[in-house]
């Protein structure tokens, strides 16, 4: 009996080629997204099945070579060296065969059991391009299956290729049209040298078959660092071999004036241009594609930035706006996961609330406070699926690569920006996420740690509430102020980072190619959203709930010791004794004695708020007769009528609700005052007070690291309502009479600059794969923006000047740090 082996398939390719459309044909639902170990490049894995096999399929990341260069290189060379798959699938454009070649090359000498997917034949036959597909197979010595597979051309082909080419087709009847005999790229005088490497690496060290000589030979005739590193691991005496390399390398150059690299990568394009002048005729002249004439007006000098910026504000306005429209329809529903909840937790008492209800509510609100994100980010990973698969992303690239260049940053930078609040009210999640496509490990790096630094949506509240409170004649400039600030202090910030902590970075050539312009598919966008958002929802709110419950412990712990817990003992006695006094001599009074108190007050909370939901008198009348079966003696209290028992029992009961929450409140104040994170507050003056910060603003910030929304949260918790109705701005202005303008910049410049949330900071972690980057990411923000804040109070009040005559001042200072450091020579990142 055959033993079934596993069937491993890999489909290789240039960016933009089809290859995730070839993927989603052949996989179908059957597909899961993880990291490939230990680095933060996405592993996309499905399978099909094919004569009873179970076929797997990874799609490795795009790439246009398999050098050292980027990341993604080299995820997909190691993965091809060490996972031994059955087949290679190399997915090329047949619309740009010679440029697709160079990548072929290289797998041709991985000498690996190869099918050349000829893909997208439908766009090539659009522009007259005949391929000869027989003589192509014939001068790669490779099968070659000419599909396109977005309209499911070539597919079964495709399918039966791969299956023969496995080696198991054979007991299936299926074979290749012709055995495999590659063909590799002749180097003509470099091939004596590489026949010499060979010749040292045989005798001299002991490899795994998996790294073909020839192969490994011309990697290291290319400089290659990652096949230096594979000879230190795998040779005794590896410096012997090197300084050997080193040597027919410099020989090489000096005999022929020519670096081994380039002419390596001479040679495999003269090898292009042979095939294609064999195997690929056009039946016209050459003429401008549609993709070329849209590109006049896309990629023009000053339309292209015009156009850039609406399609910019259209990604926001769909993602953010619209996005933020559809939580009003999910947030009911989360908000019915929270009462359901409530209603299997146990009863709160008069002041008192059990550990286990308020561990758990605290723990739902933090996770709803996450999933109502899911909308948005679903349109918007939508979206950017729409522009990769469009062909627009790297013309966006293309646009703004010579500006943020000047700062250390990439093209590909600009979404992530974008994303993460260039203006105002972006998200540094996805912001961070977005990062992953940016090829240059230095400026990928620089774009993750200054993306913290723009205008999240979450620290709005807060600069919204300080400009009401401090600039109310001056709201249209604060605002301003506080939108564009943040870019003219991050742009330096990427400056100053590449040519410091991360000039030893590895840099990639930048290659920008612009591809012909594509439909993207309904399966293909849909998919990978929903891929993206479960990735989200995976490895996000798992954590955040953990960090979550740390929060809650900081905040409660360790609560009031037993005198002030007897102090609200005695208190609710009184009012509640009160309460009993004033309802004596009503027909209620020992109807409301023991447990139905509190019943009551719930009833009555539960009452408000459903009557404050009921937009309609249709929706109050249903409620009443809702409340009134489920309680008839409670509603009588509640909507007294003639009852005049009842209406004096309702009037005590107000004045009874109005000073429990007075007593709540106060309890919840000393709990903070008294907690961890209030203890820290008081600890922090004295290093805060230079930017003008107090304990109950320490207290806010320290909360706000969770998430950002908790700083006003937690400053409505720290100014308490004394009267009804009475908004947090005046209670703030009130309780903070020493404050000015002056320290409300200070704290609104602080909170621009404030360390990334849970949230961001795991974002991070995984997507630098270092906790060290994660931690560096908290820490350097928080220096900077204490300097920033101290500035401001400190160097504001010395000199005299209110809040608008330091923004000015501010303003103008950052703004000149940016040209300045734009002029900074690029020569000096290296």
């Amino acid at each position: 009996m055959i033993k079934k082996k596993k069937i491993l398939v890999a489909l290789a390719g240039q960016p933009n080629c089809g290859k995730s459309t070839v993927f989603n044909a052949l996989t179908g639902a059957s597909q899961h997204v993880a990291n490939y170990p230990g680095v933060t490049v996405e592993k996309m894995t499905g399978s099909y099945r094919d004569h009873g096999r179970k076929i797997e399929v990874v799609d490795l990341p795009g790439t246009y070579s398999l050098t050292s260069y980027s990341l993604e290189e080299r995820v997909s060379r190691d993965f091809l060296i060490q996972e031994n798959s059955s087949v290679v699938i190399n997915v090329v454009d047949a619309s740009n065969l010679k440029r697709n070649l160079y990548l072929t090359f290289q797998l041709l000498e991985m000498e690996m059991p190869l099918v050349l997917d000829l893909n997208m034949m439908d766009v090539a036959e659009r522009r007259n391009i005949h391929i000869d597909v027989k003589e192509l197979s014939k001068q790669l010595g490779i099968p070659v299956i000419p599909t396109a597979i977005k309209t499911g051309r070539g597919k079964k082909k495709l399918i039966k290729a791969v299956t023969a080419a496995s080696g198991f087709g054979l007991h299936s009847g299926l074979h290749l049209e012709q055995p495999f005999k590659l063909i590799l790229v002749d180097y003509g005088p470099m091939e004596p040298f590489l026949e010499r490497i060979q010749v040292k690496l045989s005798k001299e060290i002991e490899l795994d078959k998996n790294y073909p000589l020839r192969w490994l030979s011309v990697k290291l005739m290319e400089g290659d660092s990652e096949a230096q590193n594979l000879i230190s691991k795998n040779c005794p005496e590896p410096d012997e071999i090197l300084k050997f390399v080193e040597k027919q390398r410099d020989t090489f150059e000096a005999k022929y004036d020519e670096a081994p690299d380039r002419y390596v990568a001479f040679r495999r394009y003269q090898r292009a241009e042979t095939i294609i002048k064999s195997c690929v005729r056009t039946t016209t002249a050459s003429s401008t594609t549609l993709s070329d004439k849209a590109d006049k007006l896309i990629c023009n000098r000053y339309l292209g930035p015009l156009i850039l910026i609406g399609i910019i504000y259209l990604l926001y306005y769909l993602s953010i706006v619209q996005g933020y429209n559809i939580t009003n329809y999910t947030w009911p529903i989360l908000a019915k996961i929270r009462s359901l909840t409530e209603s299997i937790l146990p009863n709160p008492g008069f002041i008192e609330e059990p550990l286990i209800r308020s561990l758990s509510l605290w723990f739902v609100d933090s996770i709803n406070a996450l999933l109502n994100y899911i909308p948005i980010f679903f349109i918007l990973f939508a979206l950017i699926a729409i522009l990769e698969d469009s062909g627009y992303m790297p013309r966006m690239a293309f646009i703004l690569d010579r500006l943020f260049q000047r700062f250390g940053l990439h093209g590909q930078s600009t979404l992530a920006m974008v994303l993460g609040g260039i203006y105002l009210g972006g998200c540094a999640v996805p912001g961070v996420m977005a990062t992953k496509a940016i090829p240059d490990e230095r400026s990928r790096l620089a774009t993750i740690l200054i993306i913290p630094l723009l205008n999240c949506l979450a620290k709005v509240p807060l600069y919204v509430l300080l400009i009401n409170i401090y600039f109310s004649e001056h709201k249209g400039v604060a605002m301003f102020f506080i939108a564009t600030i943040s870019l003219l202090i991050a742009l330096p910030a990427a400056k100053i980072l590449t040519l410091t902590l991360l000039r030893n970075k590895e840099t990639a050539p930048f290659i920008m190619e612009l591809p012909p312009y594509h439909i993207p598919t309904i399966q293909g966008v849909l998919g990978r959203a929903v891929e993206r958002v479960w990735l989200f929802i995976k490895k996000i709110i798992t954590i955040v709930a953990v960090i979550a419950v740390l929060i809650f412990v900081l905040l409660q712990f360790p609560g009031l010791n037993l005198e002030r817990q007897a102090h609200y003992t005695k208190e609710k006695e009184q009012e509640i004794s009160k309460f009993y006094n004033r309802i004596t001599e009503t027909q209620y009074a020992e109807q409301l004695r023991g447990e139905n108190l509190m019943a009551l007050i719930l009833y009555w909370d539960k009452y408000k708020n459903a009557r404050m939901m009921a937009t309609n008198q249709k929706l109050v009348k249903k409620l009443k007769e809702k409340f009134e079966k489920e309680n008839p003696l409670f509603f009588k209290i509640v909507q007294p009528k003639k009852d005049k028992d009842a209406k004096k029992t309702n009037k005590a009961f107000r004045k009874l609700f109005k000073a429990r929450k007075k007593i709540l409140r106060e309890l919840r104040k000393e709990k903070i005052d008294n907690s961890f994170l209030g203890r820290l507050g008081r600890d922090m003056e004295p290093f805060t007070k230079w930017a003008g910060f107090n304990w109950r603003i320490n207290v806010s910030l320290l909360s706000a690291f969770a998430a950002k929304e908790s700083s006003v949260a937690t400053l409505g918790v720290l100014y308490q309502q004394e009267e009804e109705g009475e908004n947090l701005e005046k209670r703030m202005k009130k309780g903070e009479a020493d404050f000015t303008s002056l320290h409300a910049l200070a704290l609104m410049l602080f909170m621009v600059l404030y360390p990334p949330c849970i949230a961001t900071t795991i974002m991070v972690k995984l997507q630098t794969g270092s906790f060290k980057w994660m931690f560096f990411s908290m820490i350097y923000p928080i220096t900077l923006g204490l300097i920033a804040a101290s500035l401001i109070f400190t160097g504001g009040k010395a000199l005299g000047l209110n809040g608008l005559q330091a923004m000015a001042a501010f303003y103008a200072l950052a703004l000149l740090t940016t040209i300045a450091t734009g002029f900074i020579n690029n020569k000096e990142i290296i």
